[in-house]
């Protein structure tokens, strides 16, 4: 595991200064103080939050609930699945659904406007259908997930994972909707059995990396879809974020941190004042490309009714409407045609 210092910044910081600053790393929040009780330390992480997510869209919080050991447990699950026979692993694919559940093989994912594939597969995991009321329009909605019959015990920690942090990034939303002057529980009817996604990841070893297309990469640069996305740490480096003045800076989550940043929804329907920030996860030295990477994103996304319009307000004469008005649904179907995942 690569370790990286993520910055924390004084209360005391106001907003003209933070937006002075050019991040070196992103900075670093302790979610038991949203939890804490204490309303000063409850109005600070909120407070700092939002400075973050106005200047670079990314923090790194701990104390989130997702231990290590379910961490580790997860990464010998997916390095299991992921080291089997390419035609095995295509038992559970599902390109009918848009790959929205299952697994995604080498090269099918592309960034938007590319058309040359990422050098990752990966695996899907959504909403838990058993857990959702009957009654409810969603399950009309969602595919049932794919669990592959040849790693004992891939359901049952994944599940684990997926709920464990799916509470975490419902307080992370509540603490956003506070920075927006919006009533806390704003998004909790909105996410409540949303489409959200546990994404296993595999950056699949290169061992000729000349019989690849020259502009191929782990993952081109990109904006995620989602409201906001929540990452454990990866097994190697290679995440870089685009800052403001354009540089790029590398980031790793420490095994206690999740990575916390802003996606391409929450974005919209912020009318820009949230940034869904440009990142990228690089190739590795020439050296190296023979070795895998593994990373676990959280995409929590709404469900599919949620209206997407942008807040009024963050609607102003110097923040004129940026977005036209769509559902998250709409929205949603758009990028995976966009992405190369549905026709």
């Amino acid at each position: 595991m690569f370790n990286f210092t993520f910055k924390k910044f004084t209360l005391q910081q106001t907003k003209q200064q933070m937006s002075e600053i050019l991040f070196d790393e992103i900075p670093s929040l302790d979610l038991a103080d949203f939890l804490s009780g204490d309303r000063e330390r409850k109005a600070a992480f909120v407070r700092d939050l939002g400075d973050a997510y106005e200047n670079i869209g990314f923090v790194a919080i701990r104390n989130h609930g997702l231990k290590q050991a379910m961490q580790d447990e997860l990464y010998a699950a997916i390095q299991k699945f992921f080291s089997l026979p390419d035609e095995v692993k295509a038992k559970y694919e599902k390109p009918e659904i848009g790959f929205q559940r299952g697994y995604t093989g080498k090269g099918k994912e592309h960034a938007k406007g590319r058309n040359t594939g990422d050098l990752k597969e990966f695996y899907h995991v959504g909403q838990p259908m058993d857990l959702i009321p009957n009654d409810d329009t969603v399950i009309e909605d969602y595919p049932q997930n794919v669990w592959p019959e040849e790693v004992p015990g891939f359901r049952e920690i994944s599940l684990k994972v997926y709920q464990t942090i799916e509470e975490a990034g419902i307080q992370m939303l509540r603490a956003i909707a506070l920075n927006l002057d919006l009533e806390e529980t704003y998004f909790d009817d909105k996410v409540r059995y949303g489409n959200s996604i546990l994404r296993s990841i595999h950056y699949f070893p290169i061992e000729n990396p000349a019989a690849v297309p020259p502009d191929a990469v782990r993952a081109a640069e990109h904006g995620d879809i989602n409201l906001i996305t929540l990452l454990m740490g990866a097994s190697a480096d290679g995440l870089q974020v685009l800052r403001k003045d354009g540089k790029w800076i590398p980031i790793t989550a420490l095994p206690d941190q999740l990575v916390v940043n802003v996606g391409d929804m929450l974005e919209r329907l912020t009318n820009k004042k949230l940034k869904s920030t440009i990142h990228r996860v690089v190739n590795p030295p020439r050296e190296k490309m023979n070795s895998s990477r593994y990373s676990i994103p959280f995409f929590l996304h709404p469900r599919s009714e949620m209206d997407l319009s942008c807040l009024d307000n963050c609607i102003g004469a110097e923040h004129p409407k940026a977005f036209e008005d769509c559902t998250a649904g709409e929205f949603l179907e758009e990028r995976l045609k966009e992405l190369g995942l549905k026709k």
